[in-house]
């Protein structure tokens, strides 16, 4: 496209053509060059239009209206907006725990007879341990068995006394039977003394039961003399030896004597922060490594969820299966978990040159009948080159690669 105008006023000049460039970011300064452009001298009809002429031609207006198209309607690189799920690895700390663990204590006042094991030593359910003597308690048991022999006296005594009671009572009421023999009072003693005598052994019975009673815990304490492993594991600690007084009585608060762990089986407990709580299921298969092996990847299973966040961390404690049957790791480590981070429906994800931020407020530009709206959005997790966002947007959505604020909302915009 080309304009012309008219160098003389007489219109005897041929007219003069301007080419005007394409209607790029160099149009305008193009058509001002050409506008104001001096003079070429000659003679004749060839003179030219002053420059106070040339400065109120029209052509710059007419430039810069052809060129503001061109410069509105910018192009513009777009993208879609993606759905997809979000599986992603976050570096926790963990600790580690035994699978049990219990400290052996003493339920009898005693002293310690003998050890038989020390820090480390690899026990098995129901060996023994720690052997105490109690002479007290013999003495108690002694007395207790002397008073249920005493009792089990008297309850014999009253059998006998019973059984004697009834003979005299049936002979007598045999002899009754002949007139005058028997006085009637005397068969009616004779029954109440049977009466009598039942009672009596009835009560006999009653408390040799309770002597008998009194005896038994008596000697179930002595077992208590014996501590023996309630699991196979380890002796992690050891805070008695022999001669030494134990025991309730003891004055040192029972305080225990021996610690036992299971360490052939551990607990991994990982505090799961609030975002990542979701996608946590029962025997997800999860890797570890710990400082003391360096490079080397463990395995662990998630087993026990607690349901209920902490509240002041706002995670939630979750324990994993560590099997451990050659003894390479240990309690109290703090390994760091690779945890699989997993939501439970998609998410959209775009790339994060395309969210733009303010004072106000973070958006992103979707193209809508070729024109910028700005859609307010707010960041959620990074997904390799992608950046998870939340607001008013659908998976297939078209926005800008490069948002910016420059861009006004309901700017014209040509996709690229």
């Amino acid at each position: 496209m080309t304009f012309r105008y008219l160098l003389e006023d007489s219109f005897t000049e041929p007219l003069q053509q301007t080419p005007v460039p394409a209607l790029t970011g160099g149009a305008i300064g193009g058509c001002a060059r050409a506008a104001i452009a001096p003079p070429r001298q000659g003679g004749g009809h060839s003179a030219r239009i002053s420059w106070a002429e040339r400065l109120v031609s029209p052509l710059p207006f007419l430039c810069i209206t052809m060129a503001l198209p061109g410069l509105l309607t910018a192009q513009m690189d777009t993208v879609k907006v993606v759905s997809q799920t979000i599986t992603r690895k976050t570096h926790l700390p963990g600790e580690m725990l035994p699978f049990l663990k219990v400290g052996l204590q003493a339920r009898v006042t005693g002293f310690v007879d003998m050890v038989e094991v020390d820090r480390g030593s690899t026990v098995k359910k129901g060996q023994l341990l720690v052997k105490l003597s109690a002479p007290e308690l013999a003495a108690q048991i002694a007395e207790a068995e002397a008073k249920a022999l005493a009792v089990e006296s008297q309850r014999a005594e009253a059998e006998a006394k019973l059984v004697a009671a009834k003979s005299t009572a049936t002979r007598l009421k045999a002899a009754s039977t002949t007139p005058g023999v028997v006085a009637a009072n005397e068969l009616v003693l004779a029954e109440q003394a049977v009466d009598a005598g039942q009672a009596l052994v009835k009560a006999m019975e009653a408390a040799a039961a309770a002597a008998r009673s009194s005896v038994k815990p008596l000697r179930e304490l002595l077992t208590y003399l014996e501590l023996r492993a309630p699991f196979d594991g380890v002796i992690t600690a050891r805070a008695v030896h022999p001669g030494a007084l134990v025991g309730p009585g003891a004055g040192d608060g029972n305080a225990p004597l021996l610690t036992l762990e299971q360490v052939s089986r551990l607990r991994l407990v990982v505090a799961v922060p609030e975002a990542d709580v979701a996608g946590v299921a029962t025997g997800t298969h999860v890797s570890f490594k710990t400082p003391a092996y360096p490079g080397q990847l463990f395995s662990a299973t998630v087993s026990r969820i607690s349901k209920s966040l902490d509240a002041r961390t706002r995670s939630m404690p979750v324990e994993l299966d560590v099997a451990n049957a050659n003894g390479a790791l240990a309690p109290g480590m703090y390994p760091e978990v690779e945890w699989p981070s997993k939501r439970t429906r998609p998410s959209l994800l775009v790339p994060p040159t395309a969210v733009a931020t303010n004072t106000e407020r973070s958006f992103v530009i979707r193209v809508t009948a070729g024109k910028a709206e700005w859609v307010n959005v707010s960041k959620g997790v990074a997904s390799g080159d992608l950046v998870e966002v939340l607001g008013t947007l659908a998976a297939g959505d078209t926005i800008l690669r490069r948002a910016s604020d420059e861009i006004r909302e309901g700017s014209p915009i040509q996709v690229r």
